[in-house]
This record gives structure tokens, C-alpha cells and sequence, in this order.
């Protein structure tokens, strides 16, 4: 055995026992404890009915251990809706609720091992609890949004209240990180026709989902993992949701980009043109949106 094959072994063993052993931290907190991933197999789509199985994820060399970048893939300046129309193998990925120390920098970490770069849309409390960490992310060169200030259902709000949230959680977020701020999510993509006209005049990209990692659930990192590539392999493209406020997504992150690697996806880094604020027009980038509870 060649002396780099030896490294990339070792790697792939730590990385094996680092989910392993977060699935037992997490199956004492009543999770489905899974192990290890399964032998490998082709990677190929799933049907509707299987869709939800197991997925097997195949060990490969990940990250700079590997080919450094490769993962990578184009980088889209967004202007209007078809600016983020994607290729098939494509994904964006997207991290809600942040910052989190302890968590947000393992995950910036792991995004810089795989040379790839995602947007996090920050909740204002915490940005602005925050502010080095949210400046951090900015300073890594990911994209921002904001997921209102304090992660309020806003469809069972006063059309008033709702729109007070957004602007008070766009606002620090701004705040925080000293950047404009150029992408929205609703939380629980609980939105109305009449909240997305307003954010319509003020020039945020309503992010919708097309693969959701249900990271947010008490389970495994290894079953968020098998998941989350199930999900894929059925889309074969779309925008990735996930938080950066759950120790079981960090610990499956490398899990998810070493299969996306093996599988051949590219990671799309959408940027925003432009500055914030009332003078852009709203940008809805939603791809066949599969809307569930996030």
C-alpha cells in the first residue's frame, strides 16, 4: 500500500468512527442509532417507492486528501429566477438558523476541507448575539440571508407582525455582518402570496428547498446522511437545506460531500447582485419546490 492510499485510509476510517460515534451521542438522546454506512454500491436515482430506503454511501477519499476543489462547481451571480436554474448534478447548499459557535466554524472548516461554499441564513437574534461569528462566514467568502429575527411561523401572523419580523431579522443580520443582504428563507417555508409581494420590493432571493436533510430530527448523523442522498438521487438537483445549529450535521457533513464527490455532483455557489435594501426586485429561487416543514 502506497504511502497516500495509507493517508487517505487513515482519513476515511476517522471519519467512519467520528459518525459512529455521534450516533451513539445521539441515539442516547432517543435517536436511531446507525452505525456505519453501508458497502458501496452504484449510485444511481431512486424510484418514488424506495425513495425513503437506506441509501449506501460509498467510502471515498474526501477533501484535500482527494482532489482538492473537484467537488466545486460554478459560481451563479443572481438576477432574476432563471440565474439559478440548475444543471443536472447540481446543488446549492443552504444552512438556516446560525450562528452557532462551536458548530457554525466546525462546518465553515469542512466546507474549506471540500473547497465548496454555501449560504447561511441567519436568524437575526443570533447574528446579532453573534456578530463575529456571522462576520466570519462573510470573511470565508459564503453567501448571507436572513431567516427573519427571531423564527416566527409568519403565515400565522398579522400581515403587520410578519413584516416587522423580516425587516427586524434583515436588518441585524446586516448589522452583524456589515454586508448587505441579498437571500430569505421563511421559516417552516411558511410564506403567503401577499409576504412574498412585499419582500418583492426589498431586493432579498426567497430561497425554497428541493432536498431537505430533516437534519432537525433526533436521529443519527449516518441516517441524515443516507437521507439526505436518497432525497438527492430522486431530484438529481436542487437546493440542499440544512442547519448549522445541530451536532449531528456537522458530524455527517463529510459523510454527505464525500458521496456527493463520488456520485458526480457539482456544489453551485449563488451570489447575489447588487446590494440589499428597496431598490431590487425579488428574485424567487424555487425549483420544483417539494415544500415540507423545516
Amino acid at each position: 500500500m502506497s504511502l497516500r492510499v495509507a493517508c487517505v485510509a487513515a482519513a476515511l476510517a476517522c471519519l467512519l468512527s467520528s459518525c459512529a460515534g455521534r450516533s451513539q451521542m445521539e441515539a442516547s438522546n432517543g435517536g436511531t442509532l446507525v452505525s456505519s454506512f453501508a458497502p458501496a454500491q452504484a449510485a444511481k436515482p431512486l424510484s418514488k417507492t424506495n425513495a425513503d430506503s437506506p441509501v449506501p454511501l460509498t467510502p471515498v477519499a474526501w477533501g484535500r486528501l482527494g482532489n482538492p476543489g473537484s467537488l466545486a462547481g460554478r459560481t451563479l451571480t443572481v438576477n432574476s429566477i432563471s440565474d439559478i436554474a440548475l444543471n443536472d448534478k447540481e446543488v446549492v447548499l443552504t444552512f438556516d438558523d446560525g450562528p452557532m459557535p462551536h458548530k457554525t466554524e466546525r462546518i465553515l472548516s469542512i466546507l474549506d476541507q471540500f473547497g465548496v461554499k454555501a449560504t447561511f441564513l441567519m436568524v437575526g437574534q443570533m447574528a446579532k448575539a453573534h456578530p463575529e461569528l456571522a462576520r466570519k462566514v462573510v470573511a470565508e467568502g459564503h453567501s448571507i440571508g436572513s431567516h427573519t429575527y427571531r423564527h416566527p411561523n409568519l403565515a400565522h401572523l398579522s400581515f403587520e407582525a410578519a413584516i416587522e419580523d423580516i425587516q427586524k431579522g434583515r436588518d441585524a443580520v446586516a448589522s452583524a455582518t456589515h454586508e448587505s443582504v441579498g437571500f430569505f428563507r421563511f421559516p417552516y417555508l411558511a410564506d403567503t402570496h401577499r409576504l412574498r409581494q412585499w419582500v418583492a420590493s426589498n431586493g432579498m432571493v426567497v430561497l425554497d428547498v428541493q432536498i431537505d436533510s430533516k437534519d432537525y430530527f433526533g436521529v443519527s448523523p449516518a441516517a441524515v446522511a443516507t437521507r439526505t442522498v436518497s432525497a438527492l438521487r430522486a431530484h438529481r438537483r436542487g437546493i440542499i437545506l440544512m442547519h448549522d445549529i445541530h451536532n449531528r450535521t456537522v458530524a455527517m457533513l463529510p459523510a454527505l460531500l464525500t458521496q456527493l464527490k463520488a456520485d458526480g455532483y457539482k456544489v453551485v455557489h449563488i451570489r447575489r447582485s447588487g446590494s440589499g435594501g428597496s431598490s431590487a426586485p425579488l428574485l424567487v429561487a424555487s425549483l420544483d419546490n417539494d415544500r415540507s416543514d423545516k
